[in-house]
């Protein structure tokens, strides 16, 4: 019997492992760096404050996972259904963007793609709710606000992405959320310190975001997803995409003056990365052929960004 009758004959065997690789991809290591890079930032806070407590810091670190693979697969679902990721040509697509496309590249069907998305928001919802029952109550409250910006991010009928919201609400959702959030867990209370921490967190997070819709563009304005990139044009996002790269590293260098040790400065080590992205961006913004290597640059800047930050606060208290 050939190989290709044995293919025929599993067709179910075919379509599993194409369902695994289907959540592989939602999972998306290389985007998740940006969650476990936020969530280093408040564990590394409640260790300077005086607090750290690694059973709940690992539900917390289920909890994000969840709930960002839950986004990417609900995301899929309306992306596919708007037209956006059907509209994205070969040459526009990178690593960083253009979608999962498991649906586009048929590992999964749509309505297996929702069902993974309403499993995983299950699974978030519940570590949710485990570490509010058992641990901090108040953080039911930066919870739900996390999975409601993580579903409508696509979904209807806030669709963020698609009304020029998007990129506030990740900024929201990756720094002061789940910085603010992984600190409560862990110590029970808030401090002001820690929010003024999580700004250039969720800044750089929004950076990222920004560049990663440069080669979106096209498809995203032929699809009424009406990103800023789209509504400004990609000369005025790449000026606009250097201001914020600026006010990101302002706002590092003046975090002693918030209550924070003068270690947190180590977080200049994104600096360089962040500004070749700039540089590079602001050249030549149309060209589509030097924006994967300005979307890891840019990612590179975030976590090492969030690693110098951590590590100041670590170094600080021992």
């Amino acid at each position: 019997m050939t190989n290709d009758s044995l293919a025929v004959n599993h067709p179910v065997e075919n379509n599993q492992i194409n369902v695994i690789q289907g959540v592989w991809r939602l999972a998306d290591p290389k985007i998740t760096l940006a969650s476990m890079s936020a969530l280093l930032v408040g564990a590394s806070s409640s260790f300077y404050f005086g607090a750290i407590h690694w059973g709940w810091l690992i539900t917390t670190v289920m909890g994000i996972f969840f709930i960002e693979v839950a986004k990417n697969a609900s995301g899929e679902v309306y992306d596919w259904d708007s037209g956006t990721d059907q509209a994205i040509k070969d040459n526009e697509r990178t690593p960083f963007s253009g979608g999962k496309r498991v649906l586009v590249d048929g590992l999964m069907t749509r309505s297996q793609t929702l069902l993974c998305a309403g499993i995983f928001y299950a699974l978030g919802i519940l570590m949710g709710l485990i570490i509010a029952f058992l641990r901090e109550p108040a953080v039911i409250w930066i919870g739900l606000a996390g999975v409601g910006l993580a579903f409508f991010y696509h979904a209807p009928p806030l669709a963020l992405s698609y009304r020029g919201l998007g990129e506030l609400a990740v900024s929201i959702a990756y720094g002061p959320l789940i910085v603010i959030g992984a600190f409560l867990v862990q110590t029970g209370r808030y401090e002001m310190s820690v929010l003024w921490i999580s700004l250039p967190i969720g800044l750089a997070i929004g950076s990222f975001l920004w560049i990663n819709e440069f080669p979106d563009s096209r498809a995203d304005a032929l699809s009424h997803k009406n990103t800023l990139v789209v509504k400004l044009g990609r000369h005025r996002a790449a000026r606009i995409f250097a201001l914020i790269v600026g006010v990101v590293y302002l706002s590092v260098g003046i975090l002693p003056w918030m209550g924070l040790p003068f270690l947190v400065w180590l977080g200049f080590a994104g600096f360089l990365p962040a500004a070749v992205a700039v540089l590079r961006t602001y050249r030549d913004p149309q060209n589509n052929m030097i924006l994967p290597k300005v979307q890891a640059l840019t990612l590179l800047s975030f976590v090492l960004l969030s690693v110098g930050v951590s590590l100041g606060l670590i170094l600080s208290r021992i």
